[in-house]
């Protein structure tokens, strides 16, 4: 699947869930749990112990599946290459690193770099990536920066919920992104793909 492919995917499916497991283990099981529940796109966070365990482990499990795995809380160049070896087919940092910008566009890999200022979004710009990660997601922030970068695409994370999640996909976020709101005990989760699916058809669009 090219970059692109990618990045029309996790448009059209709306949601990535962020596994952020205390230990390899729980992340392979919150992974098993979100794709018995629908979820068809997944980061797997690299503050969780032996991540690239984990991100290999999936990759292979389902590899013949239409789950897209993803790497996060990518800070560095080495880091990112690492996780693209263990079959990663996007990157996901909280910040604008220009290695892990270029190391991703060397592989031809799709790379969602966070951002959070007008200054960040245009640093992106220039490395040719239009796919962001507002984050900490605010919606002020989203409406705001949709004003001077229409044609930039905004994955929301951190602050969303069961609760305001129509109100990001109707703010124009292209997709959301949630981890322990989605992996909490009570979560819903089937209840999280019925919205998005729900929104999709009122829309619609992808």
């Amino acid at each position: 699947m090219s970059k692109y492919e990618v990045y029309k995917l996790i448009q059209e499916e709306k949601l990535v869930a962020v596994v952020r497991g205390n230990s390899a283990d729980h992340a392979i099981d919150s992974v098993e749990k979100l794709i018995n529940k629908g979820v068809k796109i997944i980061e797997i966070t690299f503050t969780t112990p032996n991540a690239t365990d984990v991100l290999e482990c999936c990759t292979k499990k389902y590899k013949n599946s239409d789950v897209l795995f993803g790497s996060g809380t990518i800070l560095d160049a080495q880091t990112a290459r690492a996780s693209i070896m263990c079959g990663a087919q996007f990157v996901v940092s909280p910040c604008v690193s220009c290695e892990v910008l270029k190391l991703c566009n060397i592989y031809s890999i799709a790379v969602i770099p966070g951002v959070y200022t007008p200054t960040e979004v245009v640093q992106a710009l220039e490395y040719g990536v239009d796919f962001l990660k507002l984050f900490p997601a605010d919606l002020k922030i989203l409406k705001a920066l949709q004003g001077p970068f229409p044609n930039v695409k905004f994955l929301t994370t951190g602050g969303v919920s069961i609760d305001n999640l129509k109100d990001w996909l109707e703010a124009g976020a292209s997709a959301v992104g949630a981890g322990s709101e989605l992996l909490k005990p009570n979560a819903d989760i089937e209840r999280w793909v019925k919205t998005i699916e729900e929104f999709i058809k009122k829309d619609g669009r992808k």
